[in-house]
């Protein structure tokens, strides 16, 4: 707890982590919000646009999404967003392209309640121009979500967004209130078999953060990420004065989603209370 009491922070809970339930058909985009609150106990979610990818501009549609959620009691986070165009193209009409594709998740995360869309610095050529090109893309997308009450943030997922250095400096170069990072603690792959330090990568991107991802893959017998020390991971997280939601987003195999969801919160609830005392 912190001096008000509250929880140093909370936890939701990212689509992601039940990608091959959902991709098999086993579980509804419908029913995530149900299975959120009633199987983890858990009361806030983040959606991952994969899930109900043609229904950006369905009402009908996400109406019942927000419905359910409400039933559930359940907040809506954010969007993650995939699959709509690289916002740092080196060709200028594909960006234009991009930043429009994300213009109707915009509007369905505002209809949602959500908070902020995740979208992905992609793009190729120099890294310096890429930065330049990203960042205005980002200002762009901001701007045009600042009266939906939606903020863009970037994650770490890939290319030189793994990049902790060169992402903090696409969010300078945003130069605007709306734009923000998600820091991952485990997206740090450049490629070619190198990584980027995981521990400089968050802490590089926790100033601009407006969410924060706990990737999970394996445990060890005493419950423990076997790839990130969370303990470490948060205290950098909290040392940055972040308070918001910490999701959980298990991607491993070794063991089954529902295990691996499970065995990520019995974590952070452990460490969250070893810090609040």
């Amino acid at each position: 707890m912190d001096k008000n009491g509250a929880p140093l922070f909370e936890i939701s809970l990212a689509q992601w982590s039940l990608h091959r339930t959902l991709r098999s058909g086993d579980l509804d985009n419908l029913d995530f919000a149900r299975v959120t609150a009633r199987d983890y106990g858990l009361g806030a979610v983040e959606y991952v646009n994969q899930f109900f990818g043609d229904k950006a501009t369905d009402f009908d549609y996400l109406g019942e999404m927000k419905k359910r959620a409400a039933d559930e009691g359940v907040r809506s986070l954010l969007i993650m967003i995939d699959g709509e165009g690289s916002l740092a193209h080196e060709d200028s009409t594909q960006r234009a392209r991009a930043i429009e594709n994300h213009f109707p998740w915009v509007a369905a995360a505002s209809y949602l309640g959500c908070h902020s869309i995740r979208v992905n610095a992609a793009g190729g050529g120099d890294r310096n121009e890429m930065a330049k090109r990203a960042a205005d893309s980002l200002h762009h997308l901001a701007s045009y979500g600042a009266p939906y009450g939606v903020d863009v943030i970037v994650e770490n997922h890939g290319g030189p967004s793994s990049d902790g250095t060169w992402l903090a400096d696409v969010m300078r170069q945003a130069d605007h209130p709306g734009v923000g990072t998600l820091p991952d603690f485990g997206n740090f792959s450049l490629g070619g078999g190198k990584w980027y330090d995981r521990y400089k990568g968050v802490a590089e991107l926790m100033p601009y953060a407006k969410a924060v991802s706990a990737k999970s893959h394996d445990f060890d017998s005493e419950g423990n990420e076997t790839h990130t020390d969370y303990r470490r991971m948060l205290k950098i997280v909290l040392e940055a004065g972040y308070r918001g939601f910490v999701g959980i987003e298990y991607e491993g195999g070794g063991i089954s989603e529902d295990e691996g969801i499970r065995r990520t919160k019995a974590l952070l609830e452990t460490v969250r209370g070893e810090m609040s005392k």
